[in-house]
């Protein structure tokens, strides 16, 4: 396969959230290594935050495919009633630290920057430096599924809450951004929308799009597989599927883009 010539120092990635579906950032990771390409740069909102960090970790896209396929989401001694949420996010600590043994931003070989949702005062904040796992599953922690993570005092959430697509902190360094936005929407029939619930996801899905539509159009090459929109946000028998159809997305936008370099 050919590979890309990208005239840059620096190459960023922003993978966005969207739960399961975030399992196509893997693919589209794998792409970028059979096309040569690799970013030094990287952030990452809730699933992105997670991929985000393994890649910055240096481990290959089996080893980060088998990290979500090995980690329990629902788990019976994981769940709480003593804290808001239904599964208590601290329980994972433990399993991340067998991946991320050092617990520190320093110990990553890329530039990495999370975004969690401060709850209290209902803002944005990144994470890039101190510890690694607490930041990690506050940005991934989806209420009311996940409880708040606790950190310096404050609770945090799932960083999609405020920016699903945090391109800010790799716009500052990078001089040639990837887009993986895998919370994608697609048109609809009619007859899709005929239960409250239907409706209350499609408008959720709806907004958070809205929240980064704008910001896609800074990155210089943007993957965004609609397909994706099949597969549910927090069903792991969709884990391997949304991982090849990342795959050949990106496989696809990478082959036009090197095609749309040498007419």
């Amino acid at each position: 396969m050919n590979t890309i010539s990208i005239d840059s120092k620096n190459i960023g990635l922003v993978l966005s959230g969207g739960g399961v579906r975030g399992m196509a950032h893997i693919g589209v990771i794998k792409a970028m290594n059979a096309f040569g390409i690799e970013a030094n740069v990287v952030s990452g909102s809730s699933a992105g935050a997670l991929v985000g960090a393994l890649y910055a970790s240096g481990k290959s896209t089996d080893e980060m495919l088998a990290f979500f396929k090995e980690t329990p989401i629902f788990k019976y001694n994981f769940l709480t009633m003593a804290k808001a949420g239904i599964i208590d996010t601290d329980k994972y600590i433990e399993i991340f630290k067998g991946y991320f043994p050092e617990d520190s931003f320093a110990a990553l070989s890329k530039e990495l920057h999370l975004v969690a949702t401060d709850l209290q005062k209902g803002e944005e904040v990144f994470f890039s430096s101190g510890e690694l796992i607490k930041p990690l599953l506050a940005s991934a922690a989806l209420p009311p599924v996940f409880s708040p993570v606790e950190l310096n005092g404050t609770l945090y959430a799932d960083g999609g809450i405020m920016n699903n697509f945090p391109i800010e902190p790799v716009q500052k360094v990078a001089n040639f951004i990837i887009g993986s936005n895998v919370s994608v929407v697609s048109n609809l029939e009619k007859k899709e929308l005929t239960s409250s619930v239907k409706l209350a996801a499609r408008v959720t899905n709806l907004m958070i799009y809205a929240s980064s539509k704008q910001k896609l159009k800074s990155c210089n090459l943007v993957v965004e597989p609609i397909a994706l929109e099949k597969i549910g946000v927090l069903d792991k028998r969709g884990m391997q599927k949304a991982f090849e159809i990342g795959y050949e997305q990106a496989s696809l936008e990478l082959e036009n883009y090197l095609k749309s370099k040498l007419v």
